[in-house]
């Protein structure tokens, strides 16, 4: 099924020359009350409220061993780093991220039908889901740069047309994550205001934004207003545990200087019945494997 949707009212502006803070217009948690799945009623609450909830250990050791020789695999194949899906460090020439890692690896691609993904997955969005996009992140140590403050929404909404907030991301460690090592900071309830971004989205932009984002990041002072009413949460753990999160969350991470690894598989989920239809703010959509046009349900 690759049909989309008709281009639906824009609820959330966004790279205009004055950026306006909207309150959120979706539910957070869109399954009626009482609906089963994975996650507790205790732990759902706690993503409605925070817009993330993390697992300390989704995947085995076994596991983690299996997918860090398949990033391993992928990094170190010639084809791969040709490829447009990889994204290379502008400075340093080593390999940031992989795009639809899912449908360049099989073992990869059993992750998006692991009932304990994709469970999760349905259980917030209420409804079937499909892949809107895959990647691994990899940061080795010595000088990988980080992922500076953003709503993942704005760019979805932005430049893929996304029209509500009814995607999930799942963001799975492969190494261990420190307080030193980059790891992921998010400001909890952020997920609860849309932040709109100054600027005027150039054609092709994807193709400087998957390097180094400068558009559709938060002016300074929205920022700091974030930061006082919400806080910042540094997300630190053990290889194998998972952060779900919403796709409204504020988050980044910062360069990773230490002798230590980060990496992680991230798979982004959306409801069939959020299908993008034409950007929101931006000269024609990215390529699909930035972005899926084909919204077969996943299972």
């Amino acid at each position: 099924m690759t049909t989309a949707t008709e281009q639906a009212p824009d609820l959330y502006p966004t790279r205009t020359a004055t950026p306006v803070a909207t309150p959120r217009r979706d539910p957070v948690v869109w399954s009626p009350p009482g609906t089963s799945g994975p996650i507790s009623a205790n732990d759902l609450a706690g993503y409605d409220r925070d817009g993330f909830l993390t697992v300390d250990q989704l995947l085995s050791d076994e596991e983690v061993a299996r997918y860090r020789r398949e990033l391993e695999r992928l990094v170190g194949d010639p084809e791969v780093r040709a490829d447009d899906r990889s994204v290379v460090e502008p400075t340093s020439r080593q390999i940031r991220s992989i795009f639809e890692v899912h449908r360049l690896s099989e073992v990869f691609a059993e992750l998006v039908t692991d009932p304990r993904v994709l469970g999760r997955a349905r259980q917030i969005l209420g409804s079937d889901v499909y892949v809107h996009q895959s990647r691994v992140n990899i940061k080795p140590g010595f000088g990988a740069s980080g992922f500076y403050w953003h709503s993942d929404f704005e760019t979805w909404h932005a430049e893929d047309g996304l029209p509500r907030m009814r995607t999930v991301s799942v963001s799975f460690a492969l190494t261990e994550n420190f307080t030193t090592n980059g790891s992921l900071m998010i400001m909890p309830g952020s997920h609860r205001t849309f932040v709109g971004c100054a600027g005027q989205t150039p054609a092709d932009h994807y193709r400087d934004s998957l390097r180094r984002q400068e558009l559709g990041t938060p002016a300074p002072e929205d920022l700091r207003t974030l930061t006082d009413q919400h806080g910042i949460r540094l997300l630190t753990g053990r290889a194998g545990a998972a952060t779900v999160f919403d796709c409204n969350c504020m988050h980044g991470s910062g360069d990773n200087i230490t002798p230590h690894p980060r990496s992680n598989v991230f798979l982004v989920f959306n409801s069939v019945e959020n299908a993008p239809g034409e950007p929101f703010a931006a000269p024609g959509r990215r390529p699909g494997f930035v972005a899926a046009r084909d919204f077969t349900p996943v299972g």
